[in-house]
């Protein structure tokens, strides 16, 4: 086999990957100010005089808001330009991000994050929908595990420029400042190189639970319909004609599981590590940890997915961050969250592109955004009541909400195999055919 050259090998990158790149660029941006603010933010707010229930209440205004907007966002993101609504959500996020600094108190933390909960619910469902448009159908499980890479990049390197600047330019407000202009800054790469991915068609609305063909009157006939309408129309019978199809609400169900452990650590992460006798270096160690195998096993995870299709990879996605919970409630020496977190970061480099392989293989034509929307809508959920229940949890005992997310992992995803396990199955099978001559992949990966 021949190997490229380094400049081969860039030219056929940016060949393959060039009409995301600017997105990929933004997201590493991102992160790194959201990895600088990630692990100071419920200790700054604790000390701000936040008790722990009302922390969580603070922590879930971020995905509450979301909640409301990604289904909206992603809606207007199919029906009008992409690149403006991603420019401006990320210059309202910079904003918002910073102002905890000026106006401080329970309340105005609240409402402060709501404002950042929704300003990123304008620029995210825009961003996946970008992502899946300019993506061929057999190389969407590798995009977005690169996606992933790139905000495991700045999770990695966001702690430590935080927690430098922390100590040597003005303490704590260096991170607050530091988060808001990264997400100014990331919008620069967007609006100055990103292109609309092309003409997005809008096919009249399927039918969907609730409208039934006249000519199927019987409940036999209407299951049928529903059948046939999630697997796809005769034009295209790749892609279902209905936006709530099996696939995508068993994705829907299972990134809410995910997203319930992503609620339990933002509230009490930490300071369960703090407990432990960990400082503010050793936790923001912890956080780019976590980013370090998501950064380099996304891609090629996403590739496997591609390949072998997402069932193996969900399963096993979900199952090791729900050992590794439990295992947490073990730990006396705050050094060995080290290899636990590494353990459980690698389920999820796993779990993420095989599921928003899944969303992407179960959205109608022209609703990507739309689908992205309602499935960060469901992971917010997931954020949400996590949130809640562990600030109330954590007031009584530290280690309680561990227990509770591992028990909602494994919870979530045998209720997402139930309702679209079938669906799950077939990628392999449908990944087949995207790669068979038929489909013109001749590329040889």
């Amino acid at each position: 086999m021949t190997r490229l050259a380094p400049t081969a090998r860039l030219a056929n990158w940016r060949s393959r990957w060039g009409g995301i790149a600017p997105l990929l660029l933004a997201e590493f941006i991102v992160w790194l100010g959201f990895g600088g603010l990630l692990p100071v933010l419920p200790l700054y707010f604790v000390d701000q005089g936040v008790d722990l229930a009302t922390l969580g209440l603070v922590i879930a205004a971020w995905p509450a808001a979301r909640l409301i907007g990604e289904p909206i966002f992603g809606w207007l993101a199919d029906r009008t330009a992409r690149v403006p609504l991603m420019v401006v959500g990320l210059l309202l996020a910079g904003i918002f991000t910073a102002l905890p600094l000026a106006i401080t108190g329970p309340v105005a933390f609240i409402v402060l994050r709501a404002a950042v909960g929704l300003a990123t619910a304008i620029y995210d469902p825009a961003a996946r929908g970008y992502v899946t448009d300019a993506t061929p159908p057999e190389r969407r499980g590798e995009a977005f595990g690169l996606y992933g890479a790139a905000q495991m990049g700045g999770l990695l390197l966001g702690p430590a420029i935080g927690a430098i600047g922390a100590d040597r330019l003005g303490g704590i407000g260096f991170v607050f400042v530091f988060g808001g202009l990264a997400a100014a800054i990331a919008a620069i790469p967007i609006a100055r190189l990103g292109r609309e991915s092309g003409p997005r068609t809008h096919p009249a609305p399927a039918l969907d639970a609730t409208e039934f063909p006249p000519d199927s009157p019987s409940i036999s006939r209407r299951a049928a319909a529903a059948v046939a309408a999630d697997r796809g129309s005769a034009a295209d019978p790749g892609a279902p004609s209905r936006l709530l199809n099996r696939g995508l609400i068993a994705a829907l169900v299972i990134n809410a599981g995910g997203n319930f452990a992503a609620g339990t650590y933002d509230v009490i992460w930490s300071l369960f590590l703090q407990g432990l006798g960990a400082g503010l270096g050793l936790i923001g160690l912890t956080f780019a940890m976590f980013g370090l195998p998501i950064l380099v096993l996304s891609p090629m995870a996403g590739r496997l997915v591609d390949r072998r299709g997402s069932f193996a990879f969900i399963v096993l996605g979900s199952v090791l961050p729900a050992i590794v919970g439990f295992l947490y409630t073990r730990l006396s020496d705050p050094n060995l969250a080290i290899p636990l977190i590494l353990v459980e970061a690698t389920g999820f480099a796993f779990l993420n592109p095989a599921l928003y392989r899944v969303v992407a293989a179960n959205s109608p034509p022209g609703r990507s955004s739309t689908a992205q929307g309602i499935f960060g809508a469901a992971g917010t959920v997931g954020f949400i009541v996590a949130s809640l229940i562990a600030g109330v949890l954590a007031a009584q005992n530290i280690l309680y909400p561990f227990y509770v997310f591992s028990g909602v992992l494994i919870g979530s995803l045998v209720i997402g195999l139930l309702i679209g396990g079938p669906q799950l199955r077939q990628g392999a099978a449908a990944a087949d055919l995207e790669r068979s001559p038929v489909r013109g992949d001749t590329s040889g990966g």
